[in-house]
């Protein structure tokens, strides 16, 4: 005899499932009496009444007032701007260093993270008062008095 050969003396007899519906458990699986236990029955959905209270709005809009502005680091002047070359949001599309969003020419914000060595005339621009320092320093100037923090 191997062990492939081996079979049970008795057939494993299946549990009788109980609470299916109809007569075959005890309240099948309902609980004793009340609304939850009839057939049939209709229950409020808890977050009913927390729908019910919101406005019907058609749709979903969300334009914030303030468009953020695109920021560009000084570092990124280094490379795009020759030494003497003005910067405005018009310069910065045009050398890839800026989109434009929805068709026109985004508010930027210079902020002062690199280095810069060249020359460079600020126009049309929100500038850090950090990357002021550092345009200022390498001798160049902001001529917009926008300066944010």
């Amino acid at each position: 005899m191997q062990l492939h050969e081996i079979a049970p003396k008795h057939k494993t007899r299946r549990r009788k499932r109980v609470g299916r519906g109809g007569k075959k458990g005890t309240y099948s699986g309902r609980g004793m009496k009340g609304q939850k236990a009839r057939a049939g029955r209709r229950l409020k959905p808890a977050i009913r009444s927390i729908i019910k209270m919101y406005p019907k709005l058609r749709g979903y809009s969300f334009n914030p007032l303030t468009k953020k502005p695109v920021i560009v680091n000084v570092g990124i002047l280094e490379k795009a701007f020759q030494d003497g070359e003005t910067v405005s949001p018009q310069t910065l599309v045009e050398k890839n260093a800026a989109r434009k969003a929805g068709g026109r020419f985004p508010k930027i914000k210079i902020l002062g993270d690199g280095k810069l060595t060249k020359k460079l005339i600020i126009e049309g621009c929100a500038v850090s008062k950090g990357a002021k320092e550092i345009i200022e320093k390498a001798g160049g100037k902001v001529k917009i008095n926008e300066v944010a923090e």
